[in-house]
């Protein structure tokens, strides 16, 4: 009898495991972190806009990166009615005091690990948060007015993004910090289907071959994968351009 008692619970088991599993597969890297730690992960969740053609990638001179160059984009943001949700989960934001006002509302910050699944899984329902492609127009506009080309701001309003993939970080180290980093990035192409929206890939194009201009550049996919162009840094999140895998390690920002 007690045979049969063990192994009604190792089945019992077995079918928790299947089920927990099957419920979050789409974030299984996810479950050993979930599962075993008690630690706090940090979450970030960002948009990123490819402005290419053939091979030429637009790049956008980082502030807090000196020297680094990557895709135009940024975190989300959520609206004020996800805060009984995050709450609920822990979320903390993650603010630097340099960048504390345009920080409000950023989808970057702390919670438990253990509730790392639950964050994601709120993320990707969609609700009281910004949609990706806002995100990214949001992110553009405040970007040319940062490199100095507030001119091209009106391009960007209209402006029709197609996305070409969403890639999903589990939890890693990064550098000498305690805790792991979970990332999430959307990915989208410009839609050239206005005069404003050519005429605005056309200035971008043109303004990263200019060898005088200082914040926009022009790399090809070789560039990327190397992680450098001339004297410029490459940002790792350009390699999200090209597919799905990160191919070098982060840039540590000013502090």
């Amino acid at each position: 009898m007690i045979p049969n008692i063990v192994a009604g619970l190792i089945t019992s088991v077995l079918l928790a495991l299947v089920t927990l599993s099957w419920r979050h597969r789409g974030y299984l890297p996810l479950l050993r972190t979930t599962l075993l730690s008690s630690g706090q992960l940090r979450v970030s969740v960002a948009t990123l806009i490819r402005i290419k053609q053939d091979d030429c990638y637009v790049l956008f001179h980082h502030p807090y990166r000196p020297s680094a160059y990557g895709p135009p984009g940024g975190v989300l943001k959520y609206a004020p009615s996800a805060r009984r949700t995050l709450d609920a989960l822990g979320f903390v934001e993650h603010r630097v005091s340099e960048m504390e006002e345009t920080m409000v509302y950023d989808l970057r910050g702390f919670l438990p690990a253990r509730h790392g699944i639950g964050f994601m899984r709120w993320y990707a329902t969609r609700r009281d948060r910004e949609c990706g492609a806002d995100a990214a127009r949001r992110e553009l506009a405040e970007e040319l007015a940062e490199t100095g080309h507030p001119e091209l701001i009106p391009l960007v309003t209209d402006l029709v993004l197609e996305p070409v993939r969403t890639v999903f970080e589990p939890p890693r180290r990064v550098g000498s910090m305690a805790y792991r980093t979970m990332r999430a990035f959307e990915v989208y192409d410009v839609v050239v289907d206005s005069p404003a929206a050519a005429d605005l890939l056309r200035a971008l194009q043109t303004l990263g071959r200019d060898a005088t201009e200082t914040q926009i550049i022009a790399v090809n996919s070789r560039d990327i994968r190397h992680g450098r162009h001339g004297w410029h840094l490459i940002a790792p999140q350009s390699a999200f351009l090209l597919g799905d895998r990160r191919l070098h390690e982060d840039l540590p920002a000013l502090r």
